[in-house]
């Protein structure tokens, strides 16, 4: 069976992690450039909200060419290098724990903002992917603008967004298209509402244990990862209370093979501090990017390693901005803007 065959084959309920969806992103791609006049309808496993990271933060992007048609997951992740020259794994991971308690201190001095069910949390951000072919080198597009609607509406629903894409090399452009499962998702990891993460313990111990409980790793990855890459979806394209927000951070430097990178560069080309996991049997590493002086969440990036495809070395596969974070009143409504829909 073909990887493509076996991304149409995949049941929707699986939950797969942004890495596999690029993937599969690739696999569909290559197939719209290998046969135009294929009439086809396809379905990827729907992750409505969690397991985006960083837009990547977070969004099932429709895939359409000549009769193709489909979603895919499509997130931003974050970039995994090695500890500078002369820097121990074990200094590295306590300079992690202690930024990542700092910006819980930062992020529970934030305001508090109240959503309603009937309101969308509106996310804008700035999105640079590879381009390249499948089984070719890894080639980095145009930074892009996504924008995506969140439904507060805690369901089961099975539309729970709408993402528009605009700029060189986005997918769709300028297209308003929804984000949706074949079946109803309810308010939860896969569709987080305000309601649902405000919700959850405030509590570092207590919300971890729920998150290893949530997470589900897929073949190859540690169940730490998965954790780790469930806090990177659910603080990368949600509005929270101030409270849960310190409690994912404080959560996540509780994980073993957390640390600090000195210096990384998000989409819009701003540096910042980066947290990254070690994971040693994924293919992928990410990093969160928060700016140095407010530790405010700038975006991510990922590297990606694939012998498959030639990538024998971490290589940059794509990076993420997070530029504007609001509640809007309706899909397609802008901040400052009438909604359109």
């Amino acid at each position: 069976m073909s990887e493509a065959d076996e991304l149409l084959a995949t049941p929707a309920e699986w939950s797969l992690p942004p890495e596999r969806h690029r993937h599969f992103k690739d696999v569909l791609m290559q197939q719209i450039d290998q046969d135009q006049s294929q009439d086809l309808s396809v379905r990827t496993p729907v992750r409505p909200a969690a397991r985006r990271r960083f837009a990547r933060p977070a969004v099932l992007v429709p895939l359409a060419s000549a009769g193709l048609a489909g979603a895919l997951l499509v997130t931003a992740c974050l970039d995994g290098r090695v500890p500078a020259a002369g820097t121990s794994p074990s200094a590295t991971a306590a300079g992690a724990s202690v930024t990542l308690n700092r910006i819980a201190t930062a992020a529970m001095a934030s305001d508090t903002i109240r959503v309603r069910d009937d309101q969308f949390v509106y996310v804008r951000t700035l999105e640079r992917s590879n381009t390249g072919d499948f089984t070719g080198p890894v080639r980095l597009g145009a930074v892009h603008t996504e924008e995506r609607w969140t439904v507060q509406d805690p369901g089961p629903l099975h539309v729970t967004g709408w993402i528009r894409a605009s700029g060189k090399d986005a997918i769709m452009p300028d297209q308003m298209l929804p984000v949706e499962s074949t079946d109803a998702v309810p308010a939860g990891p896969h569709h987080p509402t305000y309601r649902w993460l405000a919700s959850l313990p405030t509590d570092p111990d207590a919300l971890l244990r729920r998150l290893y409980k949530e997470a589900r790793p897929v073949e190859g990855e540690s169940r730490d990862q998965a954790v780790f890459s469930l806090i990177g979806d659910l603080i990368s394209g949600a509005v929270m209370p101030p409270a849960n927000a310190a409690a994912f951070y404080r959560a996540a430097a509780r994980l073993p093979g957390v640390r600090e990178i000195p210096d990384a560069v998000d989409a819009a080309a701003r540096h910042g501090i980066a947290i990254t996991l070690d994971d040693t049997g994924f293919a992928t590493r990410d990093e969160w990017i928060f700016d140095k002086e407010t530790l405010a969440l700038l975006g991510s990036r990922y590297y990606l390693t694939d012998p498959d495809r030639g990538v024998t070395k971490e290589t940059l596969f794509g990076s993420s901005a997070v530029m504007e974070t609001a509640v809007v009143d309706a899909k397609g409504e802008v901040p400052g803007r009438a909604a359109s829909r």
